[in-house]
């Protein structure tokens, strides 16, 4: 005889199925239990039965061989109808199982004891059952062990459910944490970097140069700065406007790029104006590579896809640390004054410290 589903059959499968049990591997804390039962009720088999919504799967069993069975032929699915123990002395003579398969064939099924698995919220999600070939009943305290094995079977899987819910909890805590991570470096990474150029701006400049010079650091050995800015820049503004001049600064600063080196850096001062940063670089090495981005800049054309195809020159200002400074301030106002000295002397020109023209 089919058993009839329980009255909380929705809110059960979703209990069931909240334990994330089904079809997972044997577990020695739920083995000791079913061995347990078996050797007190002093019979062949013991499972620890949970019913699904077709099937009854067996996370646990003793004297049996099949992983499952179809729940109309389960045993237990009578049994989580039943608040306390089930007991079936000779399935034979009980009319509810006198032609399931599993009494007129393997395993021949005559005697049957089940204690439900009660949530917490009192969904049955199966039993505790003991199994013989021959009939039989229980004796009180057999009867009561059964109750308490159920009871630690229930617990076991409560404390999984937290295990999991913890592990749970503690992924999201990570991917939280990622996340809050990739969004502080972006947000580090926009508060350095200039909405012109895409490349680095003051607020970057200082903190590196702070960094590099700070007396409580290691520091570096040398350092080379250089100004430089563009000639003649607000007439290409006037002429094209200042989307087109945003533009033209893009360009420019991602030609100089192209010189520089992977621990270089290039920063956008203000307006037309840029600093590149050349660290463990003197005045010497420093002066070919700023020969080379002068050059660079000369002989490209900017707003090619606008088809005017602008030439452009830049005057360059170049100072080093220590030789010619011995802090940021006083390498800002070298590098600075070399810039100067390069627009006196008529622009699109390299000035060294102290006040040395190309």
């Amino acid at each position: 005889m089919k058993a009839a589903l329980p009255s909380n059959e929705f809110s059960r499968i979703k209990a069931l199925l909240n334990y994330q049990i089904l079809d997972t591997l044997p577990e020695d804390s739920y083995d000791d239990i079913t061995l347990l039962a078996s050797e007190i009720c002093n019979t062949p088999m013991a499972a620890v039965s949970l019913i699904d919504s077709t099937r009854q799967w067996f996370k646990s069993k003793v004297g049996l061989t099949i992983p499952e069975t179809a729940r109309e032929n389960a045993f237990c699915a009578h049994a989580i109808l039943q608040p306390d123990i089930t007991i079936v002395s000779n399935a034979q003579a009980d009319e509810r199982f006198v032609d399931n398969p599993l009494v007129t064939g393997e395993p021949w099924i005559r005697f049957y004891a089940g204690a439900p698995l009660i949530t917490p919220s009192g969904e049955a999600l199966g039993t505790l059952c003991v199994i013989d070939q021959t009939q039989r009943t229980l004796t009180e305290t057999q009867i009561d062990s059964l109750r308490a094995l159920s009871r630690q079977v229930m617990a076991q899987l409560e404390l999984r459910r937290h295990i999991g819910l913890h592990e749970q909890n503690q992924r999201m805590l990570k991917d939280y944490q990622d996340k809050l991570e990739r969004m502080n470096a972006r947000l580090q990474k926009q508060s350095v970097t200039d909405d012109v150029t895409g490349f680095n701006n003051t607020r970057f400049l200082h903190q590196y140069l702070d960094q590099c010079m700070s007396s409580t650091s290691a520091g570096i050995e040398k350092l080379t700065l250089i100004f430089f800015d563009m000639d003649n820049f607000k007439q290409v503004v006037d002429q094209y406007g200042h989307m087109l001049g945003a533009k033209v600064l893009k360009e420019v600063s991602e030609v100089v790029h192209t010189y520089l080196n992977t621990e270089d850096h290039i920063v956008r001062y203000g307006g037309d104006e840029f600093i590149v940063i050349l660290p463990g670089q003197g005045s010497t090495e420093a002066f070919s590579k700023v020969e080379a981005i002068s050059k660079g800049v000369r002989s490209t054309a900017y707003l090619q896809q606008e088809n005017i195809h602008l030439k452009a020159t830049a005057s360059f200002g170049l100072a080093s640390f220590p030789d010619d400074a011995r802090d940021k301030k006083q390498l800002l106002m070298a590098a600075d004054k070399c810039l100067f000295q390069s627009k006196k002397e008529g622009k699109d020109r390299i000035s060294t410290w102290p006040l040395l023209s190309s």
